[in-house]
C-alpha cells in the first residue's frame, strides 16, 4: 500500500483483524481514505474473498454485528474451521469472535458423555458443537435469534452430531425443559438474571 496511499494513512492502518473463514472484517479509522482500495489489498494478502468494515460492533440481545461491505464477493456466508470444528455462518449477520478460541477449546473438554447439558444462549453452536464433538453429552441448545438458530441446525449437521444435539428456537426461559440438566451453559455477559431459570432446568 505504500505506493498507493499517503504515509500518514499508512501509519493508521489496522494491525489486527477478524478473519472468519474466507471473510475478513476490519476496523478502519473514520479519517482513513481509499477504504475500498485498502480492503482489496488486505483481502488479497490475507487470501479472503470478502472484506467488510466493522462500523458499530455487536449490539442487542440477538448479538448482531454492525457491518458494511467493502470489497469482493457480496456473499458473506462462510465456513470457519477451528479446533477441528466447522462453524458455518453469515459474517454480516452473526457475531463470531476469534478472540474466544481458548474458551471454545476449554468448553470442548468440560462435560462427559453421561451428562445432559442445556446451553441457554447457543448462537450458532459456539460451545454446543465443540462439546458434542469432543465429549458427546446430550445437549439441548436454545437460541433466540432465528438466523443464528438456522446456522445452529446447519452446524449440527455439518459436524455430524445430530444424534446428541437438539436445537430449540426461542427464549431459553420459555423453551428449556425443566429438571433435565446436569450442566447449564450461560455464555452471555448479562446472564445473572437467568440464574433462577437455570436452576429450574437442573435435575
Amino acid at each position: 500500500l505504500s505506493s498507493i496511499i499517503a504515509p500518514s494513512q499508512l501509519s493508521i492502518l489496522p494491525k489486527k483483524w477478524e478473519k472468519i473463514g474466507d471473510v475478513l472484517i476490519l476496523k478502519l479509522p473514520a479519517c482513513l481514505q481509499d477504504k475500498e482500495i485498502i480492503a482489496k489489498v488486505y483481502g488479497q494478502v490475507l487470501n479472503c474473498r470478502t472484506v467488510m468494515e466493522d462500523v458499530g460492533g455487536i449490539s442487542g440481545v440477538k448479538r448482531q454485528p454492525d457491518i458494511s461491505f467493502l470489497y469482493g464477493d457480496a456473499n458473506t456466508e462462510t465456513v470457519h474451521l477451528e479446533n477441528g470444528i466447522n462453524f458455518k455462518l453469515d459474517a454480516s449477520k452473526i457475531m463470531f469472535s476469534s478472540g474466544n478460541i481458548d474458551e471454545r477449546i476449554r468448553m470442548a473438554t468440560i462435560s462427559s458423555p453421561d451428562e445432559t447439558v442445556v446451553d441457554f444462549f447457543s448462537g450458532i453452536g459456539y460451545f454446543t458443537i465443540p462439546m458434542a464433538v469432543y465429549r458427546s453429552p446430550h445437549i439441548i441448545a436454545c437460541e433466540l435469534n432465528p438466523i443464528a438458530y438456522k446456522y445452529l441446525l446447519e452446524n449440527i449437521n455439518l459436524n455430524h452430531v445430530e444424534d446428541r444435539v437438539t436445537g430449540l428456537l426461542g427464549d431459553c426461559r420459555k423453551v428449556a425443559p425443566p429438571h433435565v440438566a446436569d450442566r447449564i451453559v450461560l455464555g452471555y455477559f448479562e446472564s445473572y438474571d437467568f440464574l433462577p431459570y437455570a436452576f429450574k432446568v437442573l435435575k
